[in-house]
């Protein structure tokens, strides 16, 4: 019995040395493609200073709308993440893309991340990039809640919203709002800083819709900034402005939906949600995709058919 022990326990033992040495091979080759990979990290867009920081702003295209392109929670690379789509509208509509603290070349910052605080930013971001409003507010997945407190807040900025399968007040639980995953915070951490990252995002993972350097500056900056701690900090402030949302009406403009199959969020909860924000808006519709959560990657062909016919509406 003794003996076997101790065979089990040289067992686990080399197998602790083996995973400490891959561990440390890895730490070692991410530090050196950390510094090989900064020729990637030339700006797309336009850097403005922002409490002291700099934010990106990507801009592309002129027209008489001007559409903000507005990130879902935790996007790496905001300008390429929603390029399949907005490449498509940039012949006729000015394009804003914004890229939050934390997101894509924006810095990652020390600071408040509840949603006045990134409200107050974007706009002065946008102002700072001499882009005016009004705006066609673009929100993906959480930045649902931002557009709706933007509009609720200066109306007078907001032409329209389209939401690209956006989150909207009733699509969280009690439960949802209150979880504090701090575990899974940790794992990406681990994934992020070990380099074991590397090990899972590679070219056959990343939007094949991106050209060859694309891939190379999106890896470059999700190895550096995958689920940093400004994109963590801003879900534990989503009760906050749901609150706030609701206690005020409803901002009653133009407003375009497009719902997902809900398989990648919470199914039901999201797609009746949805819904039930649209009821009762005066010019509203929701149209469901047969896809998952990133709509703009998914069904660009169909947002842009849609957008096209909803904001030539708005001029008539």
């Amino acid at each position: 019995m003794k003996k076997a022990l101790k065979i089990i326990g040289k067992f686990f033992l080399g197998l602790l040395i083996i995973i400490l040495v891959f561990l440390l091979i890895m730490f070692v080759y991410h530090r050196i493609m950390l510094n090989k990979e900064k020729k990637y990290l030339e700006p797309l867009g336009q850097m403005v200073e922002v409490d002291g920081h700099n934010m990106s702003i990507y801009t592309e295209g002129e027209g008489e709308h001007t559409i903000v392109i507005m990130a879902g929670a935790g996007m790496v690379s905001p300008i390429l993440d929603y390029s399949p789509l907005y490449r498509r509208l940039s012949d006729t509509y000015k394009i804003a893309v914004i890229e939050k603290f934390g997101y894509g070349f924006s810095d990652v910052v020390d600071g408040d991340r509840d949603f006045d605080t990134l409200l107050r930013q974007d706009r002065e971001a946008l102002k700072k990039a001499g882009i005016e409003a009004p705006y066609v507010l673009c929100p993906h997945s959480m930045s649902g809640i931002e557009a709706i407190l933007w509009a609720q807040k200066y109306p007078d900025e907001v032409e329209a919203i389209v939401g690209l399968d956006m989150s909207t007040p009733k699509a969280y639980t009690e439960e949802n709002l209150n979880d504090d995953d701090k575990g899974m915070e940790l794992f990406y951490k681990f994934l992020r800083e070990s380099g074991v990252g590397r090990l899972i995002l590679t070219d056959n993972n990343v939007s094949q819709s991106f050209s060859d350097r694309e891939k190379d500056i999106y890896k470059a900056l999700a190895f550096r900034k995958f689920a940093n701690k400004d994109v963590a900090d801003e879900g534990d402030h989503l009760a906050d402005a749901i609150d706030e949302i609701n206690s005020a009406d409803k901002p009653d403009i133009p407003t375009l939906l497009f719902l997902s199959d809900g398989k990648e969020t919470s199914g039901k909860l999201w797609i009746d949600a949805m819904n039930d924000y649209s009821d009762g808006l005066t010019d509203s519709r929701v149209i469901q995709l047969d896809c998952g959560h990133n709509v703009a990657e998914n069904e660009p062909e169909k947002i842009e058919e849609e957008m096209r016919k909803f904001i030539a509406e708005l001029d008539s």
